[in-house]
């Protein structure tokens, strides 16, 4: 079992940045991927964007395509979200998860879930 903690969240202005980190237990954390999500109120959450075990590919939703990167450092056993370009749309609660296996766009193949953390963009 692998245990996540979201950090970083916080209010800031359209266009600027944010970086959030995912911080995993376990000494096998590059065994998992990890996926990003977020939910906004009123709304599913949706799928952000994923990487793999190594950390070699990534996916990412188009509507944050261009804006956001992932990438981990998994001697450090984290994920980060860079967040660039922010726009009030991408307020929500974010969310990290990791599976074993291949990185998935879908919320289902995700075991493990971190609590979230939230992200305010204004205007």
């Amino acid at each position: 079992q692998v245990q996540l903690v979201e950090s970083g969240g916080g209010l800031v202005q359209a266009g600027g940045s944010l970086k959030l980190s995912c911080a995993a237990s376990g000494r096998t954390f590059s065994s998992y991927a990890v996926g990003w999500f977020r939910q906004a109120p009123g709304k599913e959450r949706k799928f952000v964007g994923s990487i793999s075990r190594g950390g070699a590919t990534t996916d990412y939703a188009d509507s944050v395509e261009g804006r956001f990167t992932i990438s981990r450092d998994n001697a450090k056993n984290t994920v980060y979200l860079q967040m660039n370009s922010l726009q009030t749309d991408d307020t929500a609660v974010y969310y990290c998860a990791a599976r074993e296996g291949l990185k998935s766009s879908l919320s289902p193949m995700y075991r493990y879930w971190g609590q979230g953390t939230q992200v305010t963009v204004s205007s």
